[in-house]
């Protein structure tokens, strides 16, 4: 039976890379190489009523969240097919809390969401599964002596956090320290020239770089010279970027919020969401103490073992399939 797969237009634009994105495609990989028959839709330049009109009655469809929370229009048609919504971010459109309410399962990407779920739409529990990310894990990443060399994922956006970020570099540039930035620069272009006209007026705007988004391959070359990730976020349903900087051997300092603790383990340290003083007070921290910083890294490089492979996170989204087509098996060896 083929597997109808549902992701967003622009899950390839290398100019706005995102965890989600990447799940998706890592996701889709891995359940073809399992012996699945996947189809893969693109909603955006079609529209999801005329893709969801196309798929025949009783089929399986995996539909990703920012694809099924646009409309209702998923919330008719889970009657006539069995919807697995693969829920990246809570909170990704107006039609969201009806069409969890209405699909067979619901696969989200940390504990933190699954308890949103079933908390705060009222979802019943035995619907709702996590698959965590996997991380790939990279030669340990050996870092500076003095720790100076810090890294910032995501796309520069208020949502990001960055920010907050900026308050805490302005508090502590005192100490010797640069910071890349990596993301998209064309999601909120009035906030990012804010931000480099905030960053002059601190006079620390030739120690931070806005390096805009990169390959994956290019990102791990630049891990690769870091030595501590910031994770200033407002919000986040994991922390992909996060996780993949451990994977690396990377401390991290990172808010307290949504799925980040459960990415992090104890490999750096948390502080409140929107709190710039405490992000400057753990980076001086970082700084300024070298026991602290080797502390941190011997966390980082136990963590690393800790974090599980993109098999498993396959593996726990084909038996969600299983479960809601009970007639097809998901094997290592194919389809029986």
């Amino acid at each position: 039976m083929t597997l109808h797969v549902l992701v967003p237009d622009g899950i390839d634009d290398p100019r706005r890379p995102s965890g989600g994105n990447l799940y998706d495609r890592r996701l889709v990989a891995g359940l073809a190489a399992r012996g699945r028959e996947v189809r893969e839709h693109r909603v955006g330049v079609v529209g999801l009523d005329r893709v969801l009109a196309g798929i025949p009655d009783g089929a399986v469809v995996l539909v990703d969240g920012l694809v099924a929370s646009t409309t209702t229009a998923l919330v008719a048609e889970a009657r006539r097919l069995r919807v697995a919504m693969l829920l990246h971010m809570p909170g990704s459109g107006p039609a969201e809390s009806s069409v969890l309410r209405s699909v067979a399962a619901v696969v989200t990407t940390s504990a933190w969401s699954r308890d949103w779920v079933v908390d705060e739409v009222g979802v019943p529990a035995d619907r709702v599964h996590v698959a965590l990310p996997g991380a790939d894990p990279g030669p340990l990443v050996a870092g500076s002596a003095a720790g100076t060399h810090l890294l910032c994922v995501g796309p520069v956006t208020p949502a990001k956090g960055y920010d907050d970020l900026l308050a805490a570099l302005a508090e502590v540039r005192d100490l010797d320290w640069t910071c890349r930035c990596v993301g998209a620069l064309d999601l909120a272009p009035a906030f990012v020239t804010a931000f480099r006209v905030a960053a002059r007026r601190q006079g620390i705007a030739d120690r931070i770089e806005l390096v805009g988004p990169l390959t994956p391959a290019a990102l791990d070359g630049l891990r690769s010279t870091s030595d501590l990730v910031l994770a200033p976020s407002h919000r986040e349903s994991y922390g992909m970027a996060l996780a993949e900087g451990v994977a690396r051997g990377l401390p991290a300092i990172a808010t307290d919020v949504g799925g980040q603790p459960e990415a992090l383990g104890e490999a750096g340290t948390l502080v409140p969401v929107g709190d710039p003083a405490a992000l400057a007070g753990a980076l001086r921290a970082w700084l300024g103490d070298a026991g602290l910083r080797a502390r941190w890294r011997a966390a980082a490089a136990g963590r690393r073992g800790q974090l599980g492979a993109w098999a498993g996170t396959v593996a726990e989204v084909a038996g969600v399939l299983n479960r809601i087509a009970p007639a097809v098996v998901l094997t290592g060896e194919g389809r029986t």
